[in-house]
């Protein structure tokens, strides 16, 4: 199994049980992130929670020191953090906060649109936008703009794997090509 298959796998069952108990998906989500950004963050910590050498015995310790420390950890998040310990699965605490935050946006009809202009976007275009997105898709859509001039004009959208391409060179390109097969 892949590291990102595993972390999608723990962040799907974290993300069912927080749901049953009627959690704070909001709360776990920030814990799981605060706790990767610890990780990733301390170069020393990751290379103790990352090293084969340290045996996996130390590792549920050091979890719970670090939860210690920590403070007020939900229960969910401390018990995950836990089970990956005595798995030697906490290298993944980074992948496993993006997948829970992907399955949160998710569960709440949220997707991601990476927005592509020849010119920055003000505000209420962006809005403008993600609420045409949004009757297109059924969802909300949080809008990531990007600039890029070769597009000349109008907009690219990418939503998951379906691109929206309004793009001022697209409709040359289409142009040369009706051009080119009529003049055969």
């Amino acid at each position: 199994m892949t590291p990102a298959t595993a972390a999608r796998r723990y962040a799907r069952a974290l993300f069912d049980v927080v749901l049953q108990q009627q959690g704070d998906l909001d709360r776990i989500g920030s814990e799981l992130d605060a706790f990767a950004a610890l990780v990733e963050g301390n170069h020393a910590l990751q290379s103790v929670i990352t090293n084969p050498a340290v045996p996996a015995a130390k590792k549920p310790a050091l979890v719970d020191a670090l939860v210690a420390q920590a403070g007020a950890v939900s229960d969910p998040v401390a018990r995950t953090l836990a089970l990956l310990a005595d798995r030697d699965r906490l290298g993944l605490a980074g992948q496993i906060a993006r997948a829970y935050a992907e399955r949160v946006m998710d569960h709440r009809q949220i997707v991601r649109a990476e927005v592509t202009t020849a010119v920055p976007l003000d505000a209420d275009r962006a809005q403008a936008i993600a609420g045409a997105l949004g009757r297109a898709t059924g969802r909300t859509v949080l809008v990531d703009p990007k600039v890029d001039r070769a597009i000349l004009g109008g907009v690219v959208a990418r939503v998951g794997s379906v691109v929206y391409d309004g793009s001022v060179a697209r409709q040359l390109e289409k142009m040369k090509d009706q051009l080119a097969g009529s003049s055969e």
